[in-house]
């Protein structure tokens, strides 16, 4: 890739605190196909997008003019309208993912179909598609889609709501329905409650009968969770999470934890668990947790995960599926999107810090400032 010469740095927030998580962790990241283009001549229709030079903070991140070229065979031209913020996009902004340098940071998105690719049938000119996952790339005003990674969306569901719970909603229901099937009657534990997945994940999980506990940092993000189904909430910068878990199933523990935190809940999350219960690790905003030998597993015979997301969705018929159900969800009223942050795109480094300083609940959405 050519790097431009005319590059104009985004603004950095006059503080952030520095933290990392995600929701799933891909096998590998494959870029959007963008390219910088200094050269005048013959030069194609140029679009703006979030580029990626150097690993770093927030301000690693350069609003710069790119060329996104045609599509090819198997593939479509995206006009994105709404962008999803991702902690995954983060790890790739820091390198705790790899990925080829340059890059365009961003993993979910919707937008309009502008071009398709020679034979290519099923998408048309028009259409209101949506992607979450591989290829990385949607922090552009367009971009290069395989046609098999993008999804239709109902008409009935806006372009926003869209964005915001393309990622994380399928994240959801991997976590609820394939990797640790949620049923009445089961406990559900969830850490960071009122974050974007676990927002979710507590919808879900009560609209299927589960008792939710709830873990959250302070009264305002409490109330959040208690309005997402939590029956229980704990504030874990004012108790002991496995004490207020024992003292609410009378002893018992919960059925399963979902931790995206990693390195400072996984303790408690291990012993709040009833015997064969199942923890399930799905990211590490604390910072990885240290080693979990077997011993620790086996005095409840415990079961531990570590999921990705993509290795639930990696057909074409399970990604519809996903998809599929989350969208039904979004219609009936189980799943409600709590957008509270819109920044505009080329602000991005600013969601970055509010993100990573915990500013920030419920879903984050750039939009494009054309």
């Amino acid at each position: 890739m050519t790097t431009c010469s005319h590059l104009t740095r985004l603004p950095l927030p006059l503080s952030f605190s520095p933290s990392a998580t995600s929701t799933f962790k891909p096998a590998a990241a494959a870029a959007t196909r963008l390219r910088c283009r200094c050269s005048t001549a013959d030069t194609p229709e140029m679009v703006k997008a979030i580029r990626v030079h150097e690993l770093g903070g927030p301000e690693a991140m350069r609003w710069e003019e790119v060329e996104v070229g045609e599509p090819k065979d198997g593939e479509i031209r995206v006009k994105n309208t709404a962008i999803g913020v991702n902690f995954i996009d983060v790890y790739f902004r820091k390198g705790v993912y790899p990925a080829p340098l340059p890059f365009t940071p961003g993993m979910e998105a919707v937008g309009v179909v502008t071009a398709v690719g020679p034979g290519l049938t099923g998408r048309k000119v028009g259409d209101v598609v949506a992607y979450a996952g591989k290829p990385m790339g949607s922090y552009a005003e367009e971009q290069i889609l395989p046609a098999n990674v993008a999804v239709p969306v109902p008409s009935s569901i806006d372009h926003k709501t869209a964005a915001a719970i393309m990622l994380k909603g399928m994240t959801v229901h991997v976590l609820v329905r394939r990797v640790f099937k949620v049923e009445a009657g089961h406990t559900v534990l969830v850490h960071a409650a009122a974050g974007g997945v676990g927002s979710l994940l507590c919808q879900w999980a009560n609209a299927l009968g589960a008792t939710v506990i709830g873990t959250v940092s302070n009264e305002e993000k409490a109330a959040h969770a208690t309005q997402d189904g939590c029956r229980h909430v704990i504030m874990y910068t004012k108790e002991d999470v496995a004490t207020r878990v024992k003292e609410i199933t009378e002893g018992k523990g919960v059925n399963v934890v979902y931790d995206s935190v990693g390195k400072d809940t996984y303790k408690a999350s291990l012993q709040s668990l009833a015997p064969h219960g199942c923890l399930v690790s799905f990211g590490q905003s604390s910072g990885s947790p240290d080693p979990i030998s077997m011993g620790d597993l086996a005095p409840k015979s415990l079961f531990l995960t570590r999921p990705s997301m993509l290795h639930y969705t990696g057909t074409r018929d399970e990604l519809l599926q996903s998809a599929g159900e989350v969208f039904a969800n979004v219609a009936s009223g189980v799943l409600r999107i709590r957008l509270n942050h819109t920044y505009p795109l080329h602000e991005a480094s600013r969601a970055h810090a509010d993100l990573e300083a915990r500013k920030t609940s419920g879903s984050i959405l750039l939009i494009p400032d054309n």
